[in-house]
């Protein structure tokens, strides 16, 4: 005979992990949302399971802190490293405008695209000389990839909580 509350909570932790890990993938697409997903998989775990128990809600309260942290940096490394190359604040924000506008006009993947041409061009009227608007734009993707690495890191340490949240 099987022993179905057993194979539901088998089911759901799987599931889970396999959104969650979705998740994880997602964070090499900069346009998918990877640190969201594994938050609602977290989140759909501790109501579908009952996990909202005291231990429960300690990690999902460090889970959702770490979402939002990870949400954060993106803007802070691209900016800063842009900023550490000599781009001007209101090209940083054109450029984050740019990619918000274009991606909400066309697709995310546009925006995506948006965002560097963004900065180069502000930076190119902003200085009349497109070497150093190249510059900026070299550092805003090189903090791009440094955020993916640091996003990379908060997703597995977001996962690894729910798995002691779940299995411990």
């Amino acid at each position: 005979m099987l022993n179905w509350p057993l194979l539901g909570e088998f089911l759901i932790q799987w599931l889970t992990l396999t959104f969650m890990l979705i998740g994880l993938v997602g964070l090499i697409v900069p346009i998918f949302p990877g640190l969201v997903v594994i938050w609602l998989a977290a989140l759909i775990y501790g109501i579908a399971a009952g996990g909202f128990d005291t231990k429960g809600w300690i990690i999902f309260i460090l889970i959702s802190i770490l979402a939002l942290a990870g949400n954060i940096v993106d803007n802070i490394f691209m900016g800063t490293k842009a900023r550490q190359s000599g781009a001007a604040w209101i090209s940083i924000w054109v450029s984050y405008a740019a990619g918000i506008i274009f991606s909400l006009i066309f697709t995310p993947l546009i925006g995506l695209a948006a965002a560097p041409a963004g900065l180069f061009v502000s930076e190119l009227i902003h200085r009349r000389d497109w070497r150093p608007a190249l510059k900026t734009v070299r550092a805003m993707l090189v903090g791009w990839g440094w955020s993916f690495v640091v996003r990379l890191i908060i997703g597995i340490a977001m996962t690894g909580l729910w798995m002691i949240w779940a299995w411990l």
